[in-house]
């Protein structure tokens, strides 16, 4: 048997962003999510080395992914890895998925689910912090779900900002490069950087604003200050996964700030158990990458390939 690999260009064609957040909008939605130990972290002197297998009634899959910050100033992509996904039942190998690309399109799939039900209907002015992968998927999947007619890109890099705004004027919405307190006038906000501190001032935020803060994933590091969490309805894809790992509530978490139970899973909104949200309510979606979503996905691209 001959092993199928998919790369980033062929992902991209196989599975639209609108497939990959319908897939994941099923998976949350079913009665029993997918089984996802926490992930394993191996340092690598700074960057890092993660693990994270699945499996459910997609089949089993590991992800193995490295996340090196120096990378962008050399030129070269902060992700690099693979996902190899094994087929259900009979556990036969069903290929490999190139890895940066599966998480670029899930995370940004992920976003855009919790902002299909957390932010207003009306939702259209967007701002996105960074200018790499994760801020272009982004825009990809905040598109997917809302009628965005306007960008603000917030990023130390001037080149990739740029480049962000170029391809959202290429598909008619109003962009430009801003400053953080461009979250004064946002519907959504996503936070896509590297960064280990806030990058906005979360008293600046607009009523009724969503937020998707994505680039944090260890305990000490944060992208939205303690304001923001105060102010927001928060939700995590697995509380476990989330308050063990994002420093965006870890730290509120043990200052005091917030509660466990006030944090509220995926799952729960995409079957509809909490209250709806008031129009003016701020909403804190807080993603830290759960495995079961890269097995999702992965399994959706496959099946549209045997199609």
């Amino acid at each position: 048997m001959s092993l199928r690999i998919i790369d980033a260009a062929e992902l991209a064609s196989v599975l639209p962003m609108a497939a990959a957040i319908d897939a994941l909008e099923a998976a949350f939605g079913a009665d029993e999510l997918p089984c996802a130990p926490q992930r394993s972290h191996l340092a690598l002197g700074g960057a890092d080395l993660l693990m994270m297998p699945a499996a459910g009634a997609q089949g089993a899959g590991v992800k193995l992914v490295t996340v090196n910050p120096a990378n962008p100033g050399r030129g070269r992509p902060l992700i690099n890895g693979a996902y190899v996904l094994f087929e259900p039942e009979a556990f036969t190998l069903a290929g490999v998925i190139e890895g940066a690309a599966l998480t670029g399109l899930r995370t940004a799939a992920v976003s855009g689910l919790a902002t299909r039900y957390l932010a207003r209907r009306k939702a259209a002015r967007l701002v996105i912090f960074g200018a790499g992968a994760q801020a272009n998927t982004h825009l990809e999947a905040m598109n997917a779900v809302r009628d965005i007619t306007n960008l603000c890109v917030v990023s130390r890099t001037a080149g990739p900002a740029v480049r962000l705004v170029d391809s959202a004027r290429s598909v008619g919405i109003d962009a430009r490069t801003a400053g953080p307190d461009a979250v004064a006038e946002a519907d959504i906000v996503c936070t896509c950087t590297t960064s280990g501190e806030p990058v906005f001032a979360g008293g600046t935020l607009n009523d009724g604003a969503h937020v998707n803060a994505v680039g944090a994933y260890r305990p000490d590091a944060r992208e939205v200050d303690d304001d923001t969490v105060r102010r927001a309805r928060i939700v995590v894809e697995l509380r476990a996964a989330a308050l063990a790992e994002a420093g965006d509530l870890v730290v509120p978490l043990e200052a005091g700030l917030i509660q466990e139970s006030s944090v509220a899973e995926l799952s729960e909104i995409v079957k509809g158990e909490p209250a709806p949200r008031a129009e003016d309510e701020v909403t804190l979606f807080k993603s830290v990458g759960v495995a079961f979503e890269d097995l999702v996905v992965a399994r959706a691209a496959f099946d549209r390939l045997a199609g």
